[in-house]
């Protein structure tokens, strides 16, 4: 039984594998290029979303698709000098969308989604970090009666089906809510089960620091120098070759490069985001996303941190600012908000799968090495869950949950002879 590992990858997903692993008797030597928490994990929502059973799907409603096309909202935007290349995967991302698949994918997120709180509760209790979680919730908002009467309707689906809990807020009460709300809105929903957290990154570090003190190692190596040996894997680091008899892809967005030039070809697209905090005097009792306009408004030790919706682009293209722009415009007409705290916003990707379940298992061609990436929106949240699924897959143990829905073999990866 295999009883060293290298994770590859420094987020939430990566961190959260190697701290299981730790727990598990492994000798686990983490490998990042930067910081733990510094890429796609830190820009984000900072919610632990017990709510979000069911994953983003692509629109199949015509006049939503209409209103994408014409880029007359903020929730959706695309670059047309990219579509080309990403549109065979977004084509079977709409083909993965429809009703029954849907259903599929559905099911496979909610089995996951279901433990994110607990899996996270106990690394919050290892890494002491109670100070960076708040557990009161977060508040969607709705501009349109439609909005609103969805918005509801749901709520009071996923509370029959999936005991998750809410609070149906008419206009009045959430004006009573959220005094500092300076725009009347036509409702909005307070899910009172997810958690919020001050800084996405500095939870990630202090999970890494809780790694680390359970005598794990953190090395800054470039993960495209992984190569197999008779006896595992080895990757050059600052510090030198490492070696370990298993390794996990968790490189988030990144991990399309290195599983390809290994052959392997999943149906692995972004959607990248942007957000900037401003300065904020104010007060919100919740996090607050305003669903229709695709823009949240996040109260983070940085200030207020106000994010986009997504962005359908080539991960390195150049930043197209037009929702960032048009979130702040939003954010100054609900609340009053200073001048932004950084120079430029932030831009990340998120890493998406056509099918809208992570993928999580062993590599098909490689004895030993393990893929672990895919999260799409809920990497944040489900890092922890899914690191755990991961960690006794393997160690060999009957895993807490169904693994079948997220292994890599789902899909004809089309692998070719490939030898590193």
């Amino acid at each position: 039984m295999a009883r060293s590992a290298l994770v590859l990858g420094g987020g939430m997903v990566g961190v959260s594998t190697a701290w299981h692993l730790i727990q598990k008797g492994y000798d686990v030597t983490l490998v990042e290029r930067g910081e733990p928490g510094r890429e796609t994990s830190y820009g984000n929502a900072g919610l632990i979303q017990r709510e979000a059973v069911e994953p983003y799907a692509f629109p199949h409603d015509l006049m939503k698709l209409v209103q994408v096309a014409f880029k007359r909202g903020n929730d959706v935007n695309y670059r047309w000098g990219d579509l080309l290349a990403i549109a065979p995967k977004l084509a079977e991302y709409w083909w993965n969308s429809s009703p029954r698949r849907y259903g599929v994918a559905r099911t496979g997120f909610e089995a996951l989604i279901r433990h994110c709180l607990s899996e996270h509760e106990a690394m919050v209790e290892a890494a002491g970090a109670a100070d960076l979680v708040e557990k009161q919730g977060w508040t969607q908002i709705f501009r349109t009666e439609k909005g609103f009467e969805d918005g509801a309707a749901r709520a009071r689906y996923f509370a029959r089906e999936f005991g998750v809990d809410s609070r149906i807020l008419d206009p009045s009460a959430l004006a009573r809510e959220e005094p500092a709300l300076r725009r009347r809105m036509t409702g909005g929903v307070q899910w009172t089960t997810p958690w919020s957290v001050k800084d996405p990154g500095a939870l990630v570090q202090r999970y890494a620091e809780a790694f680390v003190k359970a005598g794990g190692h953190i090395v800054h190596g470039d993960a495209r120098t992984l190569a197999n040996l008779s006896s595992g894997w080895t990757v050059q680091t600052a510090d030198g070759p490492v070696s370990a008899e298993q390794a996990v892809i968790a490189l988030g967005p990144w991990s399309s490069d290195l599983t390809e030039a290994m052959g392997y070809r999943f149906p692995l697209f972004v959607k990248r985001g942007y957000h900037r905090h401003f300065k904020w005097d104010g007060k919100l009792n919740n996090p607050m996303i305003d669903t229709d306009a695709g823009v949240a408004l996040l109260p983070m030790a940085r200030g207020l941190r106000v994010t986009t919706g997504a962005e359908f682009a080539r991960r390195d293209a150049p930043p197209c600012w037009r929702q960032i722009r048009e979130s702040e415009r939003l954010a100054r007409g609900m609340l009053d908000i200073g001048e932004g705290v950084e120079a430029t916003p932030w831009i990340g990707s998120r890493p998406c799968v056509a099918d809208m379940l992570p993928i999580i298992g062993e590599a098909s061609g490689h004895t030993g090495l393990w893929f672990h990436f895919g999260h799409a929106h809920q990497g944040f949240t489900l890092g922890p869950a899914t690191g755990r699924l991961c960690a006794e897959l393997m160690k060999g143990e009957t895993p807490y949950i169904d693994p079948l829905p997220y292994r890599p073999g789902r899909f004809r990866t089309g692998r070719r002879a490939f030898t590193i």
